[in-house]
């Protein structure tokens, strides 16, 4: 038990440190980091491999200490706004994966479809919440524009890889990643 909650804490720093590189692939520019959404990759496989817990954590700190370090994203709205965004990603897929006894396509395709739904939800209202704080408000065409919009790129991404990495883990079962696919009796 000790050496899966050990297991779970390193593969999660691990997540950490490629959500804190990846963004570097799109240049620091913000419409193409926007458009392929690389800080939410790391994220949602945390919170699939690691759970809720440790997927939730991860996602609500990698934002702000990205932008804490590279000034990217920008701290207020948008690095709070997705801490929130990217934490609901996190917890709302590894709850409802751990949820199904089989783990097979279907599964993995029901947690992460609701959990990219949940997630754009949640981003919304804060960027609501937040906005309003400072007298601005968030209309819905802005919330339609930067939830789905902009993001379909980041999300067809999503669909593809993470299906293909999880199964592939799966069939191939590495010994550190076995127990993370046994089927709960």
């Amino acid at each position: 038990m000790h050496n899966k909650h050990l297991f779970k804490l390193t593969l999660s720093a691990v997540f950490l440190g490629i959500g804190l590189v990846l963004p570097f692939l799109t240049g620091q520019i913000e419409q193409f980091g926007n458009m392929l959404l690389p800080m939410h990759l790391p994220v949602l496989f945390c919170g699939l491999l690691c759970g809720a817990t440790y997927g939730g954590a991860v996602g609500f700190v990698l934002p702000l200490l990205r932008s804490l370090l590279f000034g990217m994203p920008i701290l207020y709205p948008n690095a709070l706004a997705m801490a929130f965004e990217l934490c609901a990603y996190a917890v709302t897929i590894g709850l409802f994966y751990r949820l199904f006894k089989k783990k097979n396509i279907i599964a993995l395709f029901v947690s992460l479809i609701a959990s990219l739904l949940i997630g754009r939800a949640v981003w919304g209202i804060a960027e609501i919440i937040l906005l309003g704080l400072s007298g601005k408000v968030f209309p819905l065409s802005a919330f339609l524009a930067g939830a789905f919009g902009s993001a379909i790129p980041g999300i067809i991404l999503q669909l593809v890889l993470i299906p293909s990495v999880m199964l592939t883990l799966q069939k191939l079962r590495p010994a550190p990643f076995a127990a993370l696919f046994e089927t709960r009796q």
